[in-house]
């Protein structure tokens, strides 16, 4: 396995942490891609593309989980 492919699994492992919470609400979020700069981008699906409470879900939620979890990942962002 290298390097990417191991540091995609944990950023999936860290999202499938959040994704029951995501899911009651009718929402989801997918990985993108990681940037060489350490910047995951993540794309919000379902019902939390729409949400007005997307921006606190992603700052609060989706972030802290992958921050947490995964050392080498800086910021997290949200793309359409």
């Amino acid at each position: 396995m290298d390097m990417n492919t191991s540091l995609h699994a944990r950023i999936e492992d860290a999202l499938n942490q959040i994704r029951p919470f995501l899911a009651a609400d009718g929402g989801d979020v997918a990985l993108v891609d990681v940037t060489d700069d350490g910047t995951a981008r993540v794309r919000l699906l379902g019902s939390c593309k729409s949400c007005n409470m997307s921006h606190m879900t992603m700052k609060a939620g989706i972030e802290e989980a992958i921050c947490r979890s995964v050392s080498e990942v800086k910021r997290v962002e949200a793309i359409l």
